[in-house]
């Protein structure tokens, strides 16, 4: 059976957590993966997809620049017949479109495609009228195009189906994973301060968390906040530090350093942060919003993250408390892998091919 999976908008270092699920997805698909795979990348990306046979796409004229990407994925919907012969649509089994945009569109081999998030639908004052129209067009022609869709939490899942109004056996949850290899408790010292990896994107809610971080300061004058990512403020309040985009090296170091991990987001389809935190044995303190709840259980302290008051709350409990967060955050954190992530995926697959 021949799955190929297209990976043409992947873009690096630039769209966060989807690239994550991405490359592990194909790394843990070419480690238990038991079907016959190709993976198609952009020639900006041709590592995408390490543990897969891969196939570079040319005639995809992918680019790193914002108005570089709208352009390829506009003239990839416009004239798609150059990217289906690329592809060799005609003697794949499957396909499976990674990152919520279904490029080029196809009515055959039959389709899945994953759409992480639907935050324009949920808070449309973070986009603009132009980013509003175009998201729901693509991801409008996206999900009508595909036999299934995957969502990567159920909150994601039922948000597609209540929005878009699917058929619910059409829409699989499949939650993202852990490398536990990589993220794993470490030896050195925890350190006086909050982690925050997240860059400065109105919905990551930053400003909210400057609040708390002061009035959680007045009694902790040594803690500091570390900001990692990029578009934060080039002022930040005392004791707050951007350290920019660092390597993953660097993030887990961090992980394993922080006092605590604070999550404050507004909106997340999944929400890989706090898990890794929690597998590298770092307490957490996380907003209950969206798929938050879901992905964390209650091995991390959720809070409102609309109420500055009971954001600082909950960090204060976590500092004052690391033990039970930490033990409940490993054997959480222990529940999901990229394998597990990888098996659901492989049913999917066979479930297309079968009709």
């Amino acid at each position: 059976m021949k799955v190929g999976l297209s990976l043409l908008t992947l873009v690096p270092r630039i769209v966060g957590g989807s690239e994550t699920y991405a490359r592990e997805l194909t790394r843990a698909l070419g480690r238990i993966g038991e079907l016959e795979y190709t993976a198609f990348v952009p020639s900006i990306a041709p590592d995408a997809a390490d543990g897969l046979p891969t196939r570079v796409v040319a005639e995809y004229r992918a680019s790193s620049s914002t108005a570089g990407r709208v352009a390829a994925m506009s003239a990839a919907l416009v004239a798609p017949g150059r990217l289906r012969k690329a592809l060799g649509a005609d003697t794949l089994d499957a396909i499976h479109f990674p990152l919520s945009v279904m490029i080029p569109p196809l009515d055959r081999p039959p389709a899945a495609a994953t759409v992480h998030d639907l935050q324009h639908e949920l808070y449309p004052e973070f986009f603009s009228r132009a980013e509003r129209a175009y998201r729901r067009l693509v991801y409008g022609r996206t999900v009508t195009a595909s036999e299934i869709v995957i969502a990567i939490s159920e909150h994601a899942r039922q948000t597609l189906i209540e929005r878009y109004g699917l058929d619910p056996g059409r829409v699989v949850a499949i939650p993202l994973g852990v490398d536990h290899a990589r993220l794993s408790p470490g030896a050195e010292p925890r350190q006086p301060f909050l982690l925050y990896p997240a860059n400065g994107w109105p919905h990551k809610n930053h400003a909210r968390l400057f609040e708390a971080f002061a009035s959680v300061r007045r009694s902790r004058p040594e803690l500091r906040l570390v900001l990692t990512g990029t578009g934060h403020p080039a002022a930040l309040p005392n004791g707050v530090e951007s350290h920019g985009r660092v390597p993953d090296d660097e993030l887990v170091r961090l992980y394993r350093t922080a006092s605590a991990l604070v999550f404050p987001s507004l909106y997340e389809g999944f929400g890989l942060p706090p898990l890794e935190a929690m597998a590298c044995g770092c307490p957490v303190a996380c907003s209950n919003a969206t798929s938050l709840p879901e992905v964390c259980g209650d091995a991390a302290e959720l809070f409102d993250p609309t109420s500055v008051e009971d954001m600082a709350r909950a960090i204060e409990d976590v500092l004052d408390d690391p033990k039970r967060y930490v033990e409940r955050g490993l054997a959480r954190a222990a529940g999901y892998s990229w394998e597990a992530t990888a098996r659901a995926h492989e049913d999917v697959y066979r479930r297309l091919a079968g009709g």
